[in-house]
């Protein structure tokens, strides 16, 4: 195949691709934002900025609690490793788990509400509270969620 028809068959197979998974880059069946199904965290958490910086040390530790030990339930267990809402137990669920990765869907929730979701679970959904976090833990949390939906 000659370098011409290679260049239009790139440009043909990035056309059908492009337009497969949307402009967003996701694919269309993808429910992106999420409907929200959390009512608003108290006000002591609800504004509560991260008091971490989005340091590399932080990010790693985010994921790293964020992946958790493979041999037990983890974030990723029903979020995905990927943070797409498509971990191994995600389809138990009704609703089903957060997509971290569509940055519509957590755009405007405040850091504070995501440390409140994280700490206490979601009230009407199967988001169990995590109290073995420490707050610092939680934080960095927070951070790799928000790196998830760049």
């Amino acid at each position: 195949m000659g370098i011409v028809s290679r260049f239009r068959r790139g440009i043909f197979l990035g056309v059908v691709l492009g337009i497969a998974t949307g402009a967003s880059g996701q694919a269309p069946d993808r429910d992106c934002p999420q409907p929200r199904f959390t009512g608003k965290a108290p006000d002591e958490y609800y504004n509560r900025p991260n008091p971490l910086q989005s340091t590399p040390e932080n990010l790693a530790a985010g994921e790293k609690w964020f992946l958790g030990d493979p041999r037990r339930v983890s974030c990723a267990s029903c979020h995905g490793q990927a943070g797409d809402g498509k971990g191994p137990l995600s389809g138990q669920f009704d609703p089903a788990p957060r997509d971290f990765v569509c940055a519509k869907t957590i755009r405007g929730v405040p850091d504070g509400h995501l440390f409140w979701i994280i700490r206490f679970g979601s009230p009407e959904t199967s988001m169990p509270p995590h109290r073995k976090f420490s707050d610092e833990q939680v934080w960095q949390l927070v951070l790799h969620l928000r790196h998830l939906a760049r």
